[in-house]
C-alpha cells in the first residue's frame, strides 16, 4: 500500500514536471514568435525603399548608410553621422553610469546596514520606474540649464541648453538604475564561502569586495551594462526633448546639437504611408544591428577582462 502511494505521488510530480515544462515551452514559442513578426515586419517595411520597384522612388544604400545630411523636407535620407551621432551618446552615457552604478550597487549589497541598503534599494528601483517622459522634462528643465551655463563658462555657446553633453547626461541618469539592480543581483548571488576564503587568507574586506566579489559577479555586471547600453541607444523621448534636431554631422562637440537614430524616428511620426514613414523601419533596422554589435562587443570586453 505504502508503495502503491510513493509510485502516485512520482506520477503525480512527473505530470507536473510535463505540463510545467509544455507551459514554459508554449510560452518562449510565444514570445519567440512576437519578436520574429516585429523583426521580419521592420526588415520588409525597411528594405523596400531600396528596391527598384518602390513606388515613391529608390533610395540608394551607400548614400543612406553614409551619407551626411538628414533632410526629411528635401527627401534627403543620410543616417551616416546619425549613427555616430548615436555611438557617441551612448557610449558616453555607458562610461559615466557604469562605473557610478558598479560602486553604487556593492554598497547597497555589501557596505550599507540593512536599514539604508532597503531605502537605497527602495530609491533604485523607484529611478527605473520613472517614465521616459518624466526624464526628460526633467533634463529640459533642469540639465539644459545647468549645460548652458558651464557652456558660458567655458566661452561656448549652446541652443539653450541642448547638446550632446545634455543628452549624454539623461541618458546616464536613465541607465543608472538598471545597471545597478541587476549588479547588486550579481553581487548577491556570490558565494559567502569565497568571500570567507578571502578574508580568511588575510585580505582586507575592501580587497575581497574589489578582488573576489566584483570578478565573480562580472557576468551579471556586464549584463547590466549590456541592457543599460540597449536602453540607451533605444531611448527616444527624453532625448529629443534636450539633443536638438541637427540635420549634418556628425557631432564632436559636446555642447552642439545633436541627433540620435532614435529621436529621427520620433520625429514624423504623424506619417502613416510614404518614403518619410518607410525610412523609418529602414532606420529601425540599422539600430537593430548597432545594438547586437554592441552587445557582442560587451561580450568580448568581458571575456577578454575574465582573462
Amino acid at each position: 500500500m505504502q508503495e502503491k502511494e510513493v509510485n502516485e505521488k512520482r506520477r503525480r510530480k512527473a505530470l507536473a514536471d510535463k505540463i510545467s515544462k509544455m507551459f514554459f515551452t508554449a510560452a518562449a514559442i510565444l514570445s519567440g514568435s512576437a519578436l520574429l513578426v516585429i523583426v521580419v515586419f521592420i526588415v520588409i517595411r525597411g528594405i523596400a525603399p531600396f528596391l527598384p520597384t518602390y513606388e515613391y522612388g529608390r533610395q540608394y544604400l551607400g548614400e543612406f548608410l553614409f551619407g551626411k545630411v538628414y533632410r526629411a523636407d528635401r527627401q534627403v535620407y543620410g543616417i551616416g553621422f546619425i549613427v555616430v551621432n548615436t555611438l557617441i551618446t551612448g557610449f558616453m552615457a555607458l562610461l559615466l553610469a557604469f562605473p557610478v552604478a558598479v560602486l553604487t550597487a556593492l554598497f547597497v549589497v555589501k557596505i550599507a546596514g540593512k536599514t539604508l541598503s532597503g531605502l537605497l534599494t527602495n530609491v533604485i528601483e523607484l529611478l527605473a520606474g520613472i517614465p521616459s517622459v518624466v526624464y526628460g522634462v526633467f533634463a529640459a528643465g533642469m540639465i539644459t540649464r545647468m549645460v548652458s551655463r558651464l557652456a558660458a563658462a567655458w566661452g561656448y555657446q549652446t541652443a539653450g541648453g541642448s547638446s550632446t553633453l545634455a543628452a549624454v547626461l539623461v541618458l546616464a541618469i536613465m541607465i543608472f538604475p538598471t545597471i545597478t539592480a541587476l549588479a547588486a543581483s550579481a553581487i548577491k548571488a556570490v558565494s559567502q564561502e569565497l568571500i570567507d576564503g578571502s578574508l580568511a587568507l588575510g585580505a582586507t574586506t575592501t580587497q575581497t569586495n574589489f578582488r573576489i566579489v566584483l570578478n565573480d559577479a562580472k557576468s551579471g555586471i556586464f549584463a547590466g551594462a549590456v541592457l543599460g547600453l540597449g536602453r540607451a541607444f533605444g531611448e527616444a523621448t527624453a532625448v529629443s526633448m534636450v539633443a536638438g534636431n541637427k540635420m549634418y554631422g556628425p557631432t564632436f562637440n559636446l555642447f552642439d546639437i545633436t541627433r540620435t537614430l532614435t529621436t529621427t524616428m520620433l520625429t514624423g511620426m504623424k506619417e502613416t504611408g510614404g518614403l518619410d514613414y518607410d525610412i523609418r523601419f529602414s532606420i529601425g533596422i540599422v539600430l537593430i544591428v548597432i545594438i547586437l554589435f554592441a552587445n557582442f562587443l560587451l561580450n568580448k570586453m568581458k571575456d577578454w577582462i575574465g582573462n
